[in-house]
């Protein structure tokens, strides 16, 4: 079992950046995939960006070239590096672990981008 805590959410002008972070706790050696994935009001929860525990990254089309998934060993972190935020990023943006066949999600973390 595995414990997410994000962070580093907040408001943002257009065009700003942010990163957020999971602070990850747990079986940390048995996780397969880290990712980060978000969820606008009246939408779905939506892929953002996954990295497997060799370090292979996948982005979605919509963040290509934006975003940029990340961690860090040594503090049990991974990061979602977000520049050139846009309104449509807004969401609340969720850390998820996958130990197969479980996936573990953290709270949330909400982001805004407004002028």
């Amino acid at each position: 079992q595995v414990q997410l805590v994000e962070s580093g959410g907040g408001l943002v002008q257009p065009g700003g950046s942010l990163r957020l972070s999971c602070a990850v706790s747990g079986s940390i050696f048995s996780i397969h995939i880290m990712g980060w994935y978000r969820q606008a009001p009246g939408k779905q929860r939506e892929l953002v960006a996954t990295m497997t525990f060799g370090g292979s990254t996948n982005h979605a089309d919509s963040v290509k070239g934006r975003f940029t998934i990340s961690r860090d060993n040594a503090k049990n972190t991974v990061y979602l590096q977000m520049n050139s935020l846009k309104p449509e990023d807004t969401a609340v943006y969720y850390c998820k672990a996958v130990i197969s066949p479980n996936a573990y999600w953290g709270r949330g973390t909400q982001v805004t981008v407004s002028s």
